[in-house]
């Protein structure tokens, strides 16, 4: 399953993503049902989406799935700029990303 255009930094969802790697999808959700980062809302719902993949698709359980693989992928930049003194301008950089889920 994949979530695109997810406005948050790459750096800070690949925080996440690092603690759920390799774990039964049981095992991921408490995971991220308890870690205090806004990153864990839009990876719970890729791993969610992506274990509803499998079941519908495949028939499997749930209780058999491990995240086999997840990664975050760098999206397009929305570049804002902020006025300063003097008439100059700072630019404003606001990442987003692209999650992606195996399961």
């Amino acid at each position: 399953a994949v979530a695109r255009y997810i406005r948050m930094s790459p750096t800070k969802v690949r925080r996440v993503l690092n603690q759920i790697r390799g774990c039964t999808y049981e095992e991921a959700l408490i995971i991220l049902e308890f870690l205090p980062y806004r990153a864990c809302e839009p990876v719970w719902q890729v791993v969610q989406s992506a274990a509803a993949n499998v079941q519908s698709k495949h028939g499997l359980t749930k209780k058999d799935l491990t995240i086999r693989e997840v990664f975050v992928s760098p999206g397009p930049v929305l570049k804002r700029f902020r006025p300063r003194a003097q008439g100059r301008a700072f630019a404003i950089r606001k990442p987003t990303c692209h999650i992606t889920a195996v399961v």
